[in-house]
């Protein structure tokens, strides 16, 4: 796949990129097919210096079907070339971890009580579509559901009384043909 991503240049702890067309595997600052623009983040963000973007050969790679990395879809919705992507900041990057986790802990309790009737809500759907085909199978699902200690005892009375039904009617059938058998015999 054909990507348009940024390739580091500089020295240590001085960065500019190269935004560059590339294989996507390919290294970073690897082999590149083209180099379409620079971007230097040393720079404040209103200097005319800090991006400098080969817009044409950009739209023509775009239209080839190459994929621009996050970072690069950002500053190409910045200088107009393309629409602006609707999630590219993480607002929650600039919070110490310490404190994303006790904010993450305090919103837990309120996320499993409002997903838990969502996760009933599918399940009292499903039995009502399978109404007409299957009009055991709801009921029996619909009981574990309520009270789990008699779930577990329907089971096991529910099981042998299904397995008897159909032994019994299996019976019959193979009853027959030996009687049948012994009468041709002793003719």
């Amino acid at each position: 796949m054909i990507k348009i991503r940024l390739s580091r240049g500089g020295t240590k702890k001085r960065p500019v990129y190269k935004v560059v067309i590339a294989d996507s595997r390919r290294a970073r600052d690897g082999r590149f097919i083209e180099k379409v623009g620079f971007f230097n983040p040393l720079l404040p963000k209103d200097k005319k210096e800090r991006v400098g973007l080969e817009a044409e050969r950009i739209k023509y790679w775009l239209g080839q079907g190459a994929q621009p990395t996050t970072r690069v879809a950002r500053i190409l919705g910045e200088n107009g070339i393309i629409a602006m992507p609707a999630n590219g900041s993480n607002p929650n990057k600039a919070i110490p971890k310490k404190e994303r986790k006790k904010k993450g802990d305090e919103a837990a309790p309120a996320a499993p009580a409002a997903a838990a009737p969502a996760a009933e809500a599918p399940k009292e759907e499903a039995p009502k579509a399978e109404a007409a085909p299957l009009a055991e199978a709801p009921k029996a699902e619909a009981a574990p559901l309520a009270e789990a200690p008699k779930a577990e005892a329907a089971p096991v009375a529910e099981a042998p009384k299904a397995e008897a039904a159909p032994v019994a009617e299996a019976a019959p059938v193979a009853e027959a043909p030996k009687e049948e058998a012994p009468k041709e015999e002793a003719k």
